[in-house]
């Protein structure tokens, strides 16, 4: 019997988000996602479990800093661009939660929050944060 792989293409149109549809694209600019292909798609090898597409604000921002992960400054080793609130961000679903506990979890855009976010934060939590991503004022996806 042969097998047949997936393309990179196919693979992440098979992950699914938080609603159980096709898990859409977080942001493109700046390239986000475990792979920097804009998906918040995750992979076994992905131990942080970046699956949380958020909006990010100046409050998460330094809520994260102060914790010990600076998303503000660029890092050219590991492709970062550093961010500013109004980028959208693959977030790992455990800081993401840290910051929903201490009430300072920024906006998710369920759609393109991968389903295995679902391990580590309730539906209804998420849902409690929810934003929709054609009303957010952000650089965003490029279309």
């Amino acid at each position: 019997m042969e097998r047949t792989r997936l393309t990179h293409d196919e693979l992440a149109m098979t992950q699914k988000n938080v609603l159980g549809t096709p898990l859409e694209t977080c942001c493109t600019n700046p390239m986000t996602g475990f792979f920097r292909d804009g998906s918040c798609r995750t992979h076994s090898q992905d131990i942080g479990r970046h699956t949380v597409c958020a909006f990010m604000t100046a409050d998460f921002l330094v809520f994260s800093k102060q914790r010990g992960n600076d998303l503000t400054t660029p890092n050219v080793d590991y492709d970062f661009p550093g961010l500013v609130p109004g980028d959208r961000w693959c977030l790992c679903a455990l800081r993401w939660r840290e910051a929903a506990e201490a009430g300072m979890a920024p906006p998710v855009i369920l759609e393109a929050t991968h389903e295995k976010t679902l391990e580590y934060v309730d539906l209804d939590v998420l849902r409690a944060h929810a934003v929709d991503p054609e009303q957010l004022n952000r650089r965003g996806v490029d279309k």
